[in-house]
């Protein structure tokens, strides 16, 4: 069972539309707090396919850990249009 702040991180990152990307830290800026940290924690802890936790990145465009692993991600956002050049997303697809 999901913790309130896990809802709310899940409910953000539903709205990253399909081949664009958002950031741990601007989720958790929109959460009025700097866990960014918490955010990825609770991103991996996710188990519901309708949250895309693959299009949430690290601030410095790196495409960040994954739970199906990082290979995974980067497949899963190169299919859905995200630009990546050496293991970063293209800032043009960061939102």
């Amino acid at each position: 069972m999901p913790t309130e702040f896990e809802k709310k991180v899940y409910s953000i990152c539903k709205r990253v539309p399909k081949g664009k990307v958002t950031t741990y830290k601007a989720i958790a800026k929109k959460l009025k707090c700097k866990g960014y940290q918490a955010v990825g924690n609770a991103l991996n802890k996710n188990r519901d396919k309708k949250v895309p936790c693959h299009r949430v990145v690290k601030s410095s465009g790196e495409v960040g850990g994954f739970a199906r692993g990082t290979k995974k991600k980067i497949e899963m956002l190169k299919k859905e249009g995200v630009g990546i050049k050496d293991g970063e997303v293209l800032k043009k697809y960061l939102i």
